[in-house]
């Protein structure tokens, strides 16, 4: 099926959501799903929502496939994974850069979730089929925390506690140039790029989104003359998330002009080879799904951001 189609005659007057469920023979739900998570465009603009109704010949773009239809995902014991704690309700796994977490569009194998059927198979009732126990992502390129629900009361338990904002997430990044303030927020709402359907950007119409930085580190241009010199500020962030969406850290920060290192979907330079966003899930806390625990789990940089770090620092 086309990730673009034209709305026939038949189909005019009818919701969005249900002509993505009838052209793409996938569940209402999905198609809830993709409308919701911005991934439905009418006409090349974001669609206003699910009610929104279609005329004929609309252009209905999607720019993720619908999860139905998808074979389930196999164990794979060479997906190497550090388990940081694993109790029969929970699993807290620190997923290292470049490795993508569940299998989509061009990634069906290798990913975090076949590394954890291998070792868990548990968790293949869990959730949702095609992405098994996964209760929050991680981007590609960015390494750390994340929490995979083992049983399927405790995905219920643990969604719903990140869905109300009991899921406490703190991240290292490394920006070029260094904010004026200490501390900030930055508030600005998250949705699909009107003009680039891979990135996100700060709009008008997008989902609400809170981030609050520290600068922990402020590294001014080297002065001693060097092959590994960087030819700019650069500054450590610590970062709090009050909302989840995609890709929020990477907009927002290059939304106020400090762009993750490494990030180039965001304007963000490489250097020192940094290739990936320089962003790490340094910090996870929640409570446990089952006896009310505070559980609160920290991972340190991984080789290469301690790397870059001495070497900003001079």
């Amino acid at each position: 099926m086309s990730p673009e189609e034209i709305v026939p005659e038949g189909l005019a007057g009818e919701r969005l959501d249900r002509v993505v469920a009838l052209v793409w023979e996938c569940s209402r739900t999905e198609a809830a799903r993709l409308v919701d998570g911005q991934k439905v465009a009418v006409n090349g603009v974001p669609a206003a929502g699910r009610s929104q109704r279609l005329a004929t010949g609309d252009r209905i773009t999607l720019s993720e496939a619908p999860a139905v239809g998808r074979p389930a995902p196999t164990p794979d014991p060479s997906v190497e994974i550090e388990v940081v704690f694993a109790d029969e309700q929970v699993i807290v796994v620190n997923k290292p850069a470049d490795l993508v977490v569940h299998p989509g569009p061009g990634h069906t194998t290798g990913t975090l979730v076949n590394g954890l059927l291998a070792r868990f198979p548990d968790i293949a009732e869990v959730g949702a089929p095609e992405r098994p126990g996964i209760v929050h992502r991680l981007d590609r390129g960015t390494s750390g925390l994340l929490m995979v629900a083992r049983a399927p009361d405790s995905y219920e338990v643990l969604t719903a506690a990140l869905g109300g904002r009991e899921v406490h997430r703190g991240y290292t990044a490394f920006v070029a140039g260094t904010p004026a303030d200490d501390r900030g927020v930055v508030d600005a709402p998250v949705g699909r790029s009107a003009r680039h359907p891979v990135k996100m950007a700060v709009t008008a119409d997008g989902r609400p989104a809170r981030t609050h930085y520290r600068v922990t580190a402020r590294m001014p241009v080297s002065s001693k003359p060097s092959d590994e010199a960087v030819p700019f500020d650069t500054a450590c962030l610590e970062l709090e998330l009050e909302t989840g969406r995609t890709h929020q850290i990477r907009v927002h920060l290059a939304a106020i002009g400090h762009p993750v290192l490494g990030d180039g979907l965001y304007g963000g330079p490489t250097i020192l080879g940094i290739s990936r966003p320089a962003l790490h899930a340094r910090r996870l806390a929640f409570d446990h799904p089952s006896t009310g625990e505070q559980l609160s789990f920290e991972a340190k940089l991984p080789e290469d951001l301690s790397r870059l770090y001495r070497l900003l620092r001079g």
